[in-house]
């Protein structure tokens, strides 16, 4: 009785050394706006360095507050064991104010979906999206000049996007 007591405790005692402690994944290392002026467009970027090996067939799921308001932007990006850096980019933004603070929510998870770490940190915009017209100053492939912003006569618009919440 006692060696199956003995042989129930070695077993529990070896399966639970054989989890695997949560551990953090990843860390920020870096997260910014990114104004075009080209382009027209502002975006969020956030970068994480790998602090372990990442799940084969994992997955980064980045939230960022939406500055014009509703529903938070999603973006993904697949995770590999041998990363050196996880880079996400949001969508297109509009309405971004300077000296605001904006919210970016992350998951890391395996390939079930699983989430096996989360991060949240806050972006500080230190310029105002109103230094953008509110279209593209070249279309195209061969950056031509946008007919939308150049227009017959002479006469350039660079009027930002109008409407933003306060």
């Amino acid at each position: 009785m006692k060696t199956n007591i003995t042989v129930a405790a070695l077993c529990l005692l070896t399966l639970t050394a054989c989890q695997r402690k949560a551990e953090k994944l990843a860390e920020f290392s870096g997260h910014i706006f990114v104004f075009n002026y080209r382009l027209s467009k502002a975006n969020y970027v956030v970068t994480l360095r790998p602090t372990a090996p990442l799940p084969e067939g994992g997955v980064a799921i980045a939230r960022f507050e939406n500055p014009r308001g509703g529903e938070a932007l999603v973006t993904q990006a697949k995770l590999y064991p041998k990363m050196e850096k996880i880079v996400l980019e949001s969508p297109n933004l509009q309405c971004v104010r300077e000296g605001r603070s904006y919210a970016v929510k992350i998951d890391l998870a395996d390939a079930k979906g699983t989430v096996l770490q989360q991060l949240d940190t806050k972006v500080l915009a230190t310029i105002d999206q109103s230094i953008l017209p509110a279209n593209s100053i070249v279309a195209g492939p061969a950056y031509d000049m946008n007919p939308k912003v150049f227009k017959a006569g002479g006469v350039i618009d660079l009027s930002p996007v109008q409407d933003c919440p306060a």
